[in-house]
């Protein structure tokens, strides 16, 4: 950690830190498992799984895109830290009576609701985005999703293996109790210095602050990134374990190789984040994003024509390593070109755009899985990041943003 850094941002920082990592590990540890889940609950054709499987993915995200804006008014007046507690003790209630369910229509119903109570991740970065010195918002950003990603690393190993000992309920449980130590110890470890609360009355309008951005088109081509690159993640995970389990003929611990196959990304964006992290400080974030954008498509292809599901988890490992360069990058493109008084506003937004890139995604997933082949799956979704790159390469400003803006 930098000198500047006083020792009670450090306690912040990591305190918020294994907040995201138990979250993303949450997440991964029980959503490659769902379509297997839905599976035992019913007797379902191949589409029907499918789309069920897409519905319970995209359920949460729905509800999340919806509500957003709400929650990030409320972080602009309240503050960030109140959002985090907001959404790991809701989190822990609904994950804990998923794990309950005893229809597919109840885990979506779930997932719904907890949509539309979730945003830790997202409150953590705006809390430390606003605790930074701007300096080391790119090294701050990326190292606050490695929480995440180191987090979806060990998720779905974690994860395949207690669904192959015990079943498919019994992380959920874990999961939910994982969540309430999570709204522990953001209630009494974590502290926002910098926060100013704002009254409603004087909060100024979105659009006003937004106007005064010098390139809104790069904050408007940010959200859109935000919102392919989610799609992009989660066109895949609905039926990744489906896949695999036609890869490997249905035979054998589908569960855990699945679990490996989806850990494989996160390897690789952990191993990369903190050199990507200190290269955005050093040559500007947008010039990372269309690096990781173009390597992603190409990495796209090969995994379209793979036929083994350790061939699958070896492109995926470098699709991670790609991945490091995308949505750190993305935030910290908000981050050094939006005032601090609207970063809650900002970052909701971003979350909406987030939220409906995950329906999208996982529902174009399971559609096209369902009616053609999950390769097919691979091929569209290369596709629209070769388009977000064209995008991304349009309104590039003619200077990149820098970190020389003071704290």
């Amino acid at each position: 950690m930098d000198s500047e850094l006083s020792p009670l941002w450090r306690k912040t920082f990591y305190s918020l830190w294994i907040g995201c990592f138990i979250t993303g590990m949450g997440f991964s540890m029980t959503m490659p498992f769902v379509s297997l889940f839905i599976n035992e609950l019913g007797n379902f054709s191949k589409f029907q799984l499918n789309f069920y499987s897409g519905l319970a993915f995209g359920a949460t995200f729905v509800s999340q895109a919806i509500v957003s804006p709400l929650w990030g008014s409320l972080a602009d007046q309240k503050g960030r830290k109140l959002m985090c507690m907001r959404a790991s003790g809701v989190m822990a209630c609904t994950i804990f009576i998923t794990g309950l369910s005893q229809s597919a229509w109840m885990i979506i119903g779930m997932r719904f609701l907890q949509g539309a109570f979730s945003g830790y991740i997202n409150n953590a970065a705006a809390l430390i985005a606003g605790e930074t010195p701007h300096s080391k918002s790119g090294w701050a950003m990326s190292a606050i999703s490695t929480a995440g990603i180191a987090g979806n690393l060990v998720g779905p190993l974690l994860g395949g293996v207690l669904s192959g000992a015990f079943g498919y309920r019994v992380p959920f449980f874990i999961t939910g109790f994982l969540m309430f130590c999570v709204f522990l110890s953001t209630t009494f470890l974590v502290k926002e210095r910098h926060f100013k609360p704002i009254k409603k009355e004087k909060m100024r309008p979105i659009k006003e602050v937004m106007a005064e951005i010098p390139n809104r088109k790069l904050i408007f081509v940010t959200f859109l990134t935000t919102l392919i690159v989610m799609a992009s993640s989660m066109s895949i995970s609905p039926i990744i374990s489906l896949y695999v389990r036609q890869l490997m003929h249905n035979h054998g611990n589908i569960a855990f190789v699945a679990g490996i196959v989806a850990a494989t990304p996160g390897l690789g964006t952990l191993i990369a984040a903190s050199k990507v992290g200190h290269t955005m400080d050093e040559i500007g974030p947008e010039k990372v994003l269309r690096i990781g954008l173009i390597t992603a498509f190409i990495l796209f292809v090969p995994m379209t024509f793979t036929h083994s599901p350790w061939s699958l988890a070896f492109w995926r490992f470098l699709l991670g390593l790609a991945n490091a360069a995308l949505m750190p990058a993305a935030q910290t493109v908000l981050t050094l070109n939006v005032p601090t008084e609207a970063f809650g506003r900002v970052f909701s937004i971003n979350q909406s755009f987030q939220a409906g890139g995950a329906v999208f995604g996982s529902l174009l997933g399971s559609i096209i899985s369902g009616l053609s082949s999950y390769p097919m799956v691979f091929a569209i979704t290369g596709l629209t990041l070769l388009i977000n790159f064209i995008l991304i390469v349009l309104v590039q400003p003619k200077k990149p943003a820098t970190n020389k803006k003071g704290y």
